[in-house]
C-alpha cells in the first residue's frame, strides 16, 4: 500500500499578519475599556468627595437653621406669655384708675386733707415736721392704691418695650431662616447638579452601600439582642467575631433598639419624624420615645448629660462629627446609628470611617 503523504497548509503571512492585528486590537480595546472604567470610576470618586464636603456644609447650615428656628419659637412663646401679662397689667392699671379716681372724689367732697395736700402745703422742712400728725391721718389703702397704679403702669411700659424687642428680633430670625433656606436649598441643587454628572456609577455605588448596610445590621441585631445580659456584646463593623466587654451598660441603651426600627427612613433637612429626619431631629425623636426631651440642634445636645471618653462608649451615648454640626446614636463595636445627609437614608456607619474618625468631636452620655 502505497504511503500518502499529507501536506499541512500553513497559513499565508499576509494572513498570519491580519490575525496579529486583530489580537492586538481585541487587547488595545481590552485595555481601553479598562482604562475607561478606571477613569469613570476616578472621576466618580473626585465628585464623591466633592458631594461628601458639601453634604458637611448643608448638614452644619441645617443645624443652624434649627438653632434658628428654636430661637424663634422661644421669642414667639415668650411674645404670646407677654401679651398675656401685658393684658393682666392693663386691666390692673385700668382697675387702679377706677379705685384712685373714685378716692379722689370722696376725699374732695368730704373735705379730707390728702397726702398730696399736706406735702405741698408745707412751706419748709420744720413746718412739713408740724404737719406729721396731718400725714398720719392719710390712710394706708391710699397709699396701696397709688402704689398698685403705679407699678401696673411701670409693668406696663416695660411689657410694652419687650414686646417691641421681641418683634424687631422676631423679624431678625424670619430673615435669617429665610437666608439659611435659600443657602440650603441652592446647596441642595448643586449637590443634584453633581450626581447627575456621575449618574452612570450610582447604580454601583448604590449597590454596594445596600450590601455593606445589610451587614452591619445584621451586625447591630445581634448586639441589641444581647443587651441586658451580664456582660455586654460587641462588634467589630468590619466583620471579626463578637466579643464580651466588662463595663456597664448605659442607662438608656435600650434606644438603640428604637433607632433601628426607623433604618431607611429617608434623611429630611428640619425633619424630626419618622416620615424624614436630619441628624438631631432623629436623636430627638428617639430619645423622645423613652421621654428624654433634647432640643432639635446637635450643638445643644452637646450640652446635656456628662462626657463621655471615646474608649468608654456604651450604646445609647450620643456622638458628635464636624465641629457638633452632625449627631449620631452609639450602638457599640465602634459604629453608630444616623441620618447623615441630604439624599441619603436612617444607616449605620462606622467611628473609623475616614470622615467621621477625622472630624470626631466626642461624646455624652445622657
Amino acid at each position: 500500500m502505497a504511503s500518502r503523504v499529507v501536506k499541512l497548509r500553513l497559513p499565508s503571512r499576509k494572513a498570519a499578519v491580519v490575525a496579529v492585528a486583530v489580537l492586538g486590537f481585541s487587547i488595545t480595546a481590552a485595555t481601553a475599556a479598562a482604562d475607561s472604567v478606571t477613569t469613570k470610576r476616578a472621576e466618580a470618586d473626585r465628585v464623591l468627595g466633592q458631594i461628601q464636603v458639601l453634604d458637611a456644609s448643608v448638614e452644619r447650615a441645617v443645624d443652624a437653621y434649627n438653632a434658628a428656628q428654636i430661637e424663634l419659637n422661644g421669642l414667639q412663646q415668650k411674645e404670646k406669655e407677654n401679651r398675656y401679662h401685658l393684658a393682666l397689667a392693663k386691666k390692673s392699671y385700668a382697675k387702679a384708675q377706677k379705685t384712685i379716681q373714685a378716692r379722689l372724689i370722696t376725699l374732695y367732697t368730704s373735705g379730707e386733707t390728702t397726702t398730696l395736700e399736706v406735702l405741698l402745703g408745707a412751706t419748709s422742712l420744720d413746718d412739713l415736721l408740724n404737719r406729721a400728725d396731718t400725714v398720719k391721718r392719710v390712710s394706708s389703702e391710699d397709699t396701696r392704691i397709688v402704689k398698685e397704679l403705679v407699678r401696673a403702669k411701670v409693668s406696663m411700659k416695660q411689657m410694652q418695650k419687650d414686646l417691641a424687642a421681641q418683634s424687631s428680633r422676631q423679624a431678625v430670625v424670619v430673615a435669617d431662616l429665610a437666608a439659611r433656606k435659600h443657602d440650603i436649598e441652592s446647596q441642595i441643587a448643586e449637590r443634584q447638579r453633581l450626581l447627575g454628572s456621575i449618574k452612570d456609577e450610582i447604580a454601583r455605588i448604590q449597590a454596594a452601600e445596600a450590601k455593606r448596610q445589610a451587614r452591619l445590621q445584621a451586625q447591630a441585631e445581634q448586639v441589641v439582642s444581647t443587651q441586658g445580659s451580664s456582660s455586654t456584646a460587641s462588634w467589630d463593623p468590619v466583620g471579626s467575631e463578637v466579643t464580651a466587654s466588662t463595663p456597664p451598660p448605659s442607662r438608656y441603651g435600650g434606644v438603640v433598639g428604637i433607632a433601628m426600627r426607623y433604618l431607611g427612613v429617608p434623611y429630611v433637612w428640619g425633619g424630626a419624624s419618622p416620615s424624614g429626619f436630619d441628624c438631631s431631629g432623629f436623636v430627638m425623636y428617639v430619645y423622645g420615645q423613652i421621654g428624654v426631651s433634647l432640643p432639635h440642634n446637635a450643638a445643644m445636645q452637646y450640652g446635656y448629660g456628662t462626657p463621655v471618653s471615646r474608649s468608654d462608649l456604651q450604646a445609647g451615648d450620643l456622638v458628635f462629627f464636624d465641629g457638633l454640626g452632625h449627631v449620631g446614636i452609639y450602638i457599640g463595636g465602634g459604629s453608630f446609628i444616623h441620618a447623615p445627609h441630604t439624599g441619603d437614608v436612617v444607616k449605620i456607619s462606622s467611628l473609623s470611617d475616614s470622615w467621621y474618625a477625622s472630624t470626631y468631636v466626642g461624646a455624652r452620655r445622657l
